[in-house]
């Protein structure tokens, strides 16, 4: 948790705010913030997020599995299931062909449909 604890603390001071005024922020106590920032306690998941909303940063981000802020460390992609392959053709029966806007619509769709979107 130290690194986390670094994380927090360097979000904190990025914005120049004292540990009472984080701690009134997120719910907390000055003293537990120090102890969050100094890897002696670990915040419940509520603050974890306040933390993130706070900030506007992920959750990956605080807790350094990445050195992006908006987080994302893998692609979601799920395997076309045979469901999805009758939804895919309950969709193409679903849209007109004479359609100027048929193929993009189909397409965003699909791909929301796959979680690509």
């Amino acid at each position: 948790m130290k690194e986390v604890g670094k994380r927090l603390k360097a979000l904190r001071e990025s914005i120049g705010i004292s540990q009472v005024k984080m701690a009134e922020t997120i719910g907390s106590t000055q003293s537990s913030v120090n102890r969050y920032e100094n890897g002696q306690s670990t915040p419940p998941v509520e603050l974890f997020r306040r933390y993130a909303d706070y900030f506007d940063v992920s959750l990956d981000y605080i807790f350094a599995r990445t050195d992006k802020p908006q987080g994302v460390t893998y692609e979601f992609k799920p395997k076309a299931a045979p469901e999805r392959e009758e939804m895919r053709r309950f969709i193409e029966m679903c849209f007109d062909p004479q359609s100027p806007m048929n193929e993009k619509l189909k397409e965003t769709l699909l791909r929301m449909m796959e979680g690509e979107a």
